[in-house]
């Protein structure tokens, strides 16, 4: 007698968020399918959908289509197949484009980067008016490329403000955009001070997003300032910087105003970049079928690399 009325006390006495032991527990809500929700999911994407076909696949595969003709601008086009592709890795030229954008990319990439986030470093101490910093050194980089470009150039010339400043001190600068040792690190360094101040943004967001209470006690623990950035701050700043360093990457390779109007490739074939070569080969020598292979070489060379990165990022970014 007293076993059953345990049981059945024990049955009536609440579980857990007020459900009686025992009892089975409540189903959730299912949520039911309306009909036309589909077609406003559709509406929905439509625009995305539209813009996505219209300007990234149809021309995607309007190009790999023209590559396989020696195609005129105006004319009728001859159907050659892969000759394009076969006629570009036996061009000298080719290969002299490819290295000056490796070149580019690699050198560009690490200095912005480097400078990036030495001053985002520097904005997160604490500092006044560091709102007001970052909206000074981001004004590059809404500022049109092409007025920065012949400003540049009016700077680096032979008589301009950078050798007059060094002439000051007895240094005779050398002529930077007409000689060829110079002329690719200048416009590496152009392309550097446009763009850098979108990377201190990143970086400065994933510095203020790391706890302070971390570093404190770091401080307590008598860790030096660089044991602080080794060991605490780039480990949880390392997504923000692969975000970095893949978008700077990819913009890298499509580098094509600044040797345009700097250097307009030369002297020789020191600043001619990959998107420069294809310029001219469709607008100027009017090989549209030559530019059509050298944007999908391009393509293929900007996706192998950005496949790289991902695959490298398991090793040093910490997402925890």
């Amino acid at each position: 007698m007293s076993d059953r009325s345990e049981a059945t006390a024990s049955s009536a006495m609440p579980g857990v968020a007020g459900v009686p032991i025992g009892a089975p527990a409540p189903r959730a809500p299912r949520l039911r399918h309306r009909r036309g929700d589909g077609w406003v999911a559709v509406a929905f994407l439509a625009p995305g959908l539209i813009g996505f076909v219209l300007f990234i696949l149809t021309p995607l595969f309007g190009s790999a289509f023209i590559s396989l003709f020696d195609w005129k601008l105006f004319g009728s086009p001859d159907f050659i197949g892969f000759e394009n592709y076969v006629k570009l890795f036996r061009d000298p030229t080719f290969y002299t484009v490819l290295g000056n954008t490796l070149i580019f990319a690699v050198v560009y990439t690490a200095l912005n980067l480097f400078v990036a986030l030495t001053i985002s470093l520097w904005l997160n101490t604490r500092m006044k008016a560091a709102g007001a910093w970052r909206v000074i050194f981001f004004l590059p980089v809404i500022t049109p490329m092409v007025a920065n470009a012949l400003v540049w150039r009016l700077l680096l010339s032979q008589d301009g403000l950078v050798n007059s400043m060094l002439a000051t001190v007895g240094i005779d600068g050398p002529n930077w955009l007409s000689d060829s040792a110079w002329a690719l690190p200048s416009v590496i360094a152009m392309s550097v001070w446009q763009s850098f101040g979108y990377n201190v943004i990143v970086l400065s967001a994933g510095l203020s997003a790391i706890p302070k209470e971390l570093l404190e006690a770091s401080r307590i623990d008598g860790t030096s300032a660089w044991q602080r950035l080794r060991f605490i701050i780039l480990p949880l700043l390392s997504p923000s910087l692969f975000f970095c360093s893949t978008m700077t990457m990819i913009g890298a390779f499509q580098v094509f105003v600044q040797p345009l109007f700097l250097t307009q490739g030369g002297p020789g074939e020191s600043t001619n970049t990959f998107v420069l070569y294809l310029y001219r080969n469709g607008f100027v020598f009017d090989r549209l079928g030559y530019a059509s292979a050298l944007a999908w070489i391009l393509f293929l060379v900007v996706m192998l690399i950005t496949a790289l990165q991902f695959v490298g990022q398991r090793r040093w970014v910490n997402y925890e």
